[in-house]
């Protein structure tokens, strides 16, 4: 299968669950409460402008012929990091949806290492409609390995972050970490990462044994 064939069903599979407005609307929302949090001091009013802000992305969605179900998923994301922030008044707690996922797909990530079904082998054998085929390749194989493991670093590196600046109630740096490591910054380095490794066919050793020697004069 082709890169071109592949990069269209990643978007595709990308652009199903909201593609980059989405992305985009996570992070409005986390910026939109801590700037509405600097400035009123209230946590609910800040929990609520940032509902409000998703909301207006999610109808111009609309009106730009997006599907009901993509903008629903920014505004139930916001919509639990406000419930929660609101419900406890502690403005940390906006960024807590944040915290969990880190952690838990901290969790998750090394497991797959550990029970040798790396979660990217995972999505990309599901992407390219083969389903665990690149198991039996084992320099695909490890390639994956090395994609996940990126991830995970990732992950790890967020929650043991966000962790300490959560529990201390440390808004402010809370919030940009949350925005920088939590959200697309982190990602889209990770997925940059995974693509130069993933875009280059593995070698074949034959070639070596194929390819003509120079000749001595």
């Amino acid at each position: 299968m082709s890169l071109g064939m592949l990069t269209q069903r990643s978007l595709s599979l990308f652009g199903a669950v909201g593609g980059w407005r989405t992305v985009a609307e996570g992070v409005a929302s986390r910026v939109v409460f801590l700037v509405a949090y600097l400035v009123t001091g209230q946590v609910l009013t800040s929990a609520l402008v940032a509902v409000g802000g998703v909301a207006v992305l999610a109808v111009v969605r609309l009106c730009t012929g997006g599907k009901v179900w993509q903008p629903a998923i920014g505004l139930a994301v916001v919509g639990v990091s406000a419930l929660l922030a609101g419900t406890t008044g502690h403005a940390a707690d906006f960024y807590l949806p944040v915290v969990l996922v880190q952690a838990g797909c901290s969790g998750v990530f090394l497991v797959s290492l550990l029970v040798r079904w790396p979660v990217i082998g995972f999505v990309m054998g599901t992407v390219r409609g083969e389903g665990s085929a690149w198991r039996r390749d084992r320099r695909q194989r490890r390639r994956y390995y090395v994609c996940t493991a990126v991830f995970l670093a990732k992950f790890v590196l967020a929650t043991a972050v966000l962790v300490p600046l959560y529990s201390a109630g440390a808004v402010l740096p809370l919030g940009i970490a949350a925005t920088v490591l939590g959200g697309a910054p982190a990602a889209g380095a990770c997925l940059y990462l995974c693509w130069r490794i993933l875009r280059t066919p593995p070698a074949d050793p034959g070639d070596e044994l194929s390819r003509p020697r120079p000749s001595h004069l």
